[in-house]
């Protein structure tokens, strides 16, 4: 099987792995005060600082996963107005009731003279929420542009860095932002564990009740393997992303030109080089993902995170385009795993899919 679907869940990293596997050696609850709980919380507390310092931020509460983390995000402050891009990841745009969407443009970038307005039109300021890199173009928004609006006008600002961490360069420091969304298996760690970062000072609600673990803001026993292989996959992850980004760019530019009859999607703004947003002219999409699993590819129709669903991009609907492309597009990512050869495939196979289908419709 060759894997080009990152975007959906990174594959574990050996550094990960081992870290996780090693940490299982240790028995006892992080809460206990006995030497095994004190033994556990040691593990869990080097890994927050190996994180923190990695993404230079100030603090760390761990969750189950990037969607727990964008719920805690955007209900830990209490009612007020939340302001959100039309391009979100599901469990930002389902979040809460009524969120204000701000529109993007046709190349994929939130509109920021309409953020603007939108954020000037409240008579009291709230939260604003806006990705680093879309999960389904790679597009990278204007965040500080954006961040210096919303804070001129009192506003606090939530960003989802998932896609990003280990794909661009940034820093919760230098985007000056109040929160932060990452997840694990989004950059080569286990599944099952994630973190927000926060501002110094900034106490959020719960989500979930009960011993008042992660510093009253999220209850609940805390996975003390899950966060170590997490760490270990940040810093590495961190560490190579330069060269990385390289070998991806040469590849993305690579199938960019040879494949000229496919419709790339974001490509007119500065995008993350591990992920293609292609569109297959007059091939439906779930024809394309089931053709390119039975010549063992793995790729998406867009983000995973519906169940297994398959349905239009709200991504794609948001840029504008009309029902007949979004219903014919997919997306490829890459990443740490990812070899040349596996590029050279998925080449020849999106051209005989393409070249069948429209040798059918011809016959």
């Amino acid at each position: 099987m060759i894997y080009l679907d990152y975007n959906a869940s990174v594959p574990l990293r050996p550094c990960a792995k081992e870290a996780t596997i090693e940490a299982y050696n240790f028995t006892g609850n992080a809460s206990s005060p006995h030497y095994a709980g004190r033994k556990v919380r040691a593990l869990i507390e080097e890994a927050r600082k190996t994180i923190l310092k990695e993404v230079k931020g100030q603090h760390l509460v761990f969750t189950s996963g990037g969607t727990e983390a964008n719920g805690l995000a955007l209900s830990g402050l209490g009612e007020m107005p939340l302001v959100i891009s039309s391009i979100e990841h599901e469990s930002i745009l389902k979040a809460r009731l009524n969120p204000y969407l701000v529109p993007v443009t046709s190349k994929g970038i939130v509109d920021l003279g309409k953020l603007e307005k939108t954020l000037s039109s409240f008579e009291t300021p709230g939260l604003l929420s806006l990705m680093l890199v879309n999960n389904e173009t790679g597009v990278i928004q204007p965040l500080q542009e954006a961040v210096s609006l919303a804070q001129e006008r009192g506003w606090k600002v939530h960003t989802d860095a998932s896609q990003a961490l280990g794909q661009i360069p940034f820093s919760f420091e230098e985007l000056g932002v109040d929160m932060m969304t990452i997840s694990s298996h989004k950059c080569g760690g286990p599944t099952g564990i994630g973190a927000l970062i926060l501002k110094e000072g900034l106490h959020l609600q719960p989500l979930i009740r009960g011993g008042g673990q992660e510093f009253g803001m999220r209850s609940g026993t805390l996975a003390a393997p899950l966060i170590v292989g997490f760490a270990a996959a940040v810093k590495e992850a961190l560490f190579e992303r330069e060269e990385q980004s390289k070998r991806l760019l040469k590849w993305q530019e690579k199938v960019e030109e040879a494949l000229p009859d496919a419709r790339v999607y974001g490509k007119e703004s500065p995008r993350a080089s591990h992920v293609l947003s292609l569109g297959m002219p007059g091939v439906p999409s779930e024809l394309q993902l089931m053709s390119f699993d039975l010549k063992g590819i793995a790729i998406s129709m867009g983000s995973a995170c519906s169940s297994g669903k398959s349905k239009e991009s709200h991504v794609l609907v948001a840029m504008g385009l009309p029902s007949e492309e979004v219903k014919c597009t997919i997306r490829m990512s890459m990443g740490w795993n990812t070899f040349e050869k596996d590029i050279d495939c998925f080449i020849q196979a999106w051209n005989e899919i393409y070249l069948s289908q429209h040798m059918k419709e011809a016959s």
